[in-house]
């Protein structure tokens, strides 16, 4: 392995780098920045003075990956992904009410690009009702969009 070259940035540069491009969460970044340094210590200082001066925040990321993944996937699977990357329970109950609040809606949507008709068999609602539980909506609001788009053509 060569040693470091004068060219090679620094951790607060990588960390920097990354940042300008999107938000990433504490431990998202911790794992990008960790194959640079030997010392975890070091790492940590940096995330902290980081978090401080406003560089760094898991509220900022929780909230942008909502917007992002909001149009194609329900709750469940965005809250799911914030916790795999991090995001503490605080930050997410504060999104929750939100989130919610438009899950039938956004279903209602996929369904109608991805289907735009009711199941006809029981083999066609089984594939729509997995297709909508693999984009994270609970079962309730799988129960509403089958069940308002069936009455829907009567």
């Amino acid at each position: 392995m060569t040693p470091p070259t004068s060219n090679a940035p620094n951790l607060e540069t990588r960390a920097l780098r990354y940042l300008a491009k999107r938000e990433y969460s504490r431990r998202e970044l911790e794992g990008k920045l960790s194959v640079h340094t030997q010392s975890p210590h070091i790492l940590s200082d940096l995330l902290d003075r980081l978090e401080q001066q406003g560089y760094l925040s898991t509220k900022r990321f929780a909230e942008q990956t909502c917007r992002v993944r909001r149009p194609r996937f329900g709750s469940l699977y965005i809250i799911r992904e914030l916790k795999e990357k991090g995001v503490d329970e605080k930050n997410i109950a504060a999104l929750l009410p939100e989130l919610k609040a438009s899950d039938l809606e956004i279903a209602q949507q996929i369904w109608q690009k991805k289907f735009g008709t009711p199941p006809g068999t029981l083999k066609e609602r089984g594939k729509q009702t997995r297709f909508l539980l693999s984009r994270g909506f609970s079962s309730d609001i799988i129960r509403q969009v089958l069940l308002y788009e069936s009455e829907g053509e009567l």
